[in-house]
């Protein structure tokens, strides 16, 4: 990608030279529950299509603020706030936690009015655990023009198929990696902003989530081979630049909660990248990992389990941006701890709503006289109280309730599957629930 053309600033060293706070560490933990190879039996057939043995597991992530039984789905509040939907009601549908993502909220209101309100979940009323993002991917894919989606198809040929600094049609390059960091423009305003480590770590200190990611580099599939490999190495050192940062600020702030930081794998579709990423990051001193970059829906499992196969067994393991039910059964049973995606609400604002039988579009003319749930036996607050038919007026006439009500049943609906797959690995009967809930599903 282009270099910033304006100069950098001088780069940090590349080795944590702070101690690392282990007493304030230990405000964090992670501990592994039952195995999926140990309470299930799974056919060499099932294995041999997997591409190989299976890493799901059970586990408690235990956080100042409360614990997370995983696996479990975690729900998008972006800005603070689970679009339409009230933190309260969230927390009635089942939701153990909230990700919010630092680039929007440092662009607004700000993470020192964050910081002023006693953190993230005070700001929100939320008291229970919290997640931030480190902004990486949203420079990235907003400087790129993708906005909310950025390019994920592999390469076509060759390594000179597609240029490196690919926008999207039309669009003006709005971010500029250089060594140091990430010069960006405000996708708000037009603003000119600058992310590095040290200051994504400083944002999300001041937002104050229980659990942050280190800033790193996104890149597509579309990137070269030589790219990804200058970018892989550069995201290691942007790591090690993270953890240093952490750890001065976690010093110097001793009356906060400590907020855990994950280490992000990158590495695209390369196997031999993804594993060097989770040996270089394993060995660094953070409290779990997040899954990110690139990854086709078809090699979503493999790419998973290759970095759970090298990865700390004793630290989570949380996957960026899914919640198909396909891909979320194909997480777990490969390692996954935790997951998040704004699915849920940003369909239930487009009318789309889950049921066991699939994904329907209450816009359809069919609902103007069903007067029953949006789905038969769900216990979410709009389930009980509420009617297809009354939605389906209620998104007609562009009132805002609709995507209210649609997005509390479909963040339950998310919810409970994943907790219901927990339950089964738990149980034994994982494998059997998972081919009956898929099989209703994309019937």
């Amino acid at each position: 990608m282009p270099a910033n053309p304006e100069p950098s600033l001088p780069p940090a060293p590349l080795s944590p030279s702070a101690p690392v706070p282990a007493a304030r560490q230990s405000e964090f933990s992670f501990r592994v529950g039952k195995r999926l190879t140990e309470t299930c039996s799974p056919a060499p057939e099932q294995e041999s299509a997997n591409g190989g043995g299976f890493l799901g597991r059970t586990g408690t992530i235990a956080t100042p603020h409360g614990e997370i039984q995983t696996p479990a789905f975690i729900a998008v509040g972006t800005k603070a706030t689970v679009k339409s939907v009230l933190p309260e009601s969230m927390a009635e549908l089942g939701a153990q936690a909230l990700l919010a993502n630092a680039y929007h909220l440092y662009l607004q209101p700000g993470p020192e009015v964050l910081d002023e309100a006693g953190g993230l979940g005070a700001f929100m009323n939320w008291p229970g655990p919290t997640f931030t993002d480190s902004g990486g991917f949203q420079v990235m894919s907003l400087g790129s023009g993708f906005k909310k989606v950025i390019d994920m198809k592999t390469v076509p040929v060759a390594d000179t198929a597609v240029p490196d600094d690919a926008v999207a049609p039309g669009k003006e390059r709005l971010a500029h990696v250089d060594e140091d960091g990430v010069w960006f423009k405000s996708h708000l305003n037009g603003d000119r902003h600058r992310f590095s480590p040290e200051i994504s770590m400083q944002v999300q200190h001041q937002i104050g989530a229980d659990i942050m990611f280190a800033f790193d580099e996104l890149t597509t599939l579309q990137n070269s081979r030589g790219y990804q490999e200058e970018s892989l190495e550069r995201t290691r050192r942007w790591a090690l630049r993270c953890i240093e940062e952490h750890f001065r600020l976690t010093d110097e702030r001793p009356g906060k909660p400590y907020q855990a930081l994950f280490g992000v794998i990158q590495g695209a579709q390369y196997e031999d990248l993804r594993r060097k990423a989770c040996r270089d990051l394993g060995a660094m001193a953070f409290d779990g990992y997040g899954i990110g970059g690139a990854l086709e829906k078809e090699n979503l499992g493999t790419i998973v389990r290759w970095c759970n196969e090298e990865l700390p067994e004793n630290k989570p393991r949380h996957l960026l941006g899914i919640s198909e039910p396909d891909d979320i059964f194909t997480a777990i049973e490969n390692g996954a701890d935790t997951f998040d995606c704004v699915s849920p609400t940003r369909v239930a604002r487009n009318s789309a709503f889950y049921t066991p039988d699939g994904r329907f579009n209450l816009s359809g003319a069919k609902y103007k006289r069903d007067f029953g749930p949006l789905q038969d036996g769900c216990d979410c607050y709009a389930c009980l109280n509420y009617s297809r038919a009354y939605i389906h007026h209620l998104f007609k006439a562009k009132e805002m309730l609709s995507a209210t009500l649609i997005s509390i049943h479909n963040e339950r609906f998310v919810v409970k599957m994943v907790d219901d797959a927990r339950l089964a690995i738990e149980s034994g009967d994982f494998f059997e629930f998972k081919a009956e809930t898929l099989g209703r599903y994309y019937s």
